[in-house]
């Protein structure tokens, strides 16, 4: 089924993939002819970090330039899944890959098709395969939407979670997590014993150009996303989609999607809806604000992390 891709990516194109997260946009990790295809599809400014995507714990070894015991027990704990670790690199690791910092994200993510992929294409360099500033793909419609039609893309329907991969440097002290996703702060404390710092979601000048999704606008549709005010009344007549997840709406309309506390479908479904505002019509996203019971979901931190990043 994948042999085409496979394919493609050792001849130095670049081909878009499912992960259980997100869709991503690989090229061979150690071609930056290839690599510099994904800058240029993406619209991506080069002072932003890939990811290299591995299909075994043995692999990061090819990148990063030591491997901790923490970084073991990490690896052991949540790979393959949703959680990319920062090393310092290897000499011969890319610069194109790493934006010419001295560190790399590297992942193992547990898509089977992914795995399948990597196992037979080698590592690759993957952010994620939508036009850059825009929602990330959780479908392979969303793809071909901004890339077009014909793009190389592996269907595999919607993705499981729908939100970016947890991005936790292991190069420093402590250690911090720059991009929050389904691997909590909380489970990484308890894995390593070690007390975590994890960045508010602000772009700041200390990380924007450590991680992905921390330096640019990202996440947004064309239509203007905001907060929903405490106090305000839902219009079913408004050219607004209204998204709650513990609110009542009072009122059924096409316009209004309520979660009832579903955090995992709502992360699930993020950035589609996104995409429907857009095909839909609506001017502006309306989201329901997250409160301090709330986050107990260990979703709901990555979640705010996104809409913060689509407000702007």
């Amino acid at each position: 089924m994948l042999d085409r891709y496979i394919q493609l990516l050792r001849e130095g194109e670049i081909v878009a993939f499912p992960t259980e997260t997100v869709y991503g946009l690989g090229a061979d990790a150690w071609n930056p002819s290839a690599i510099q295809k994904i800058f240029d599809r993406k619209e991506r400014p080069t002072d932003n970090p890939l990811i290299v995507h591995v299909a075994s714990i043995p692999s990061v070894e090819q990148f990063a330039r030591e491997i901790s015991a923490d970084a073991r027990l990490l690896m052991q704990r949540f790979w393959p899944g949703p959680l990319t670790l920062i090393f310092k690199k290897k000499p011969g690791v890319l610069d194109l890959v790493t934006a010419g910092l001295d560190t790399v994200g590297v992942r193992w993510p547990s898509h089977p098709l992914s795995q399948e992929l990597i196992a037979g294409a080698g590592p690759l360099a993957a952010p994620s395969a939508n036009t850059s500033g825009r929602p990330s793909p959780t479908k392979a419609q969303h793809v071909r939407e901004d890339f077009g039609e014909q793009f190389p893309v592996i269907d595999a329907g919607e993705t499981a979670i729908g939100l970016e991969s947890t991005v936790l440097d292991l190069s420093r002290q402590p250690y911090r997590i720059y991009r929050p996703g389904a691997i909590s702060k909380q489970e990484i404390e308890e894995a390593t014993g070690k007390k975590v710092e994890q960045d508010a979601g602000d772009r700041s000048p200390d990380t924007e150009t450590r991680s992905p999704g921390t330096k640019y606008t990202h996440y947004a549709p064309d239509a203007a996303v905001r907060w929903l005010d405490d106090d305000e009344t839902i219009d079913i007549d408004s050219a607004t989609l209204y998204l709650l997840h513990s609110r009542r709406a009072g009122q059924e309309g096409k316009n209004i999607v309520a979660y009832e506390g579903d955090f995992q479908q709502l992360a699930r479904e993020l950035y589609d809806r996104f995409r429907q505002a857009d095909h839909r019509g609506y001017n502006t996203v309306a989201i329901e604000p997250f409160t301090g019971g709330d986050r107990e979901d260990p979703l709901v931190p990555a979640l705010e992390n996104r809409i913060k990043k689509a407000v702007g």
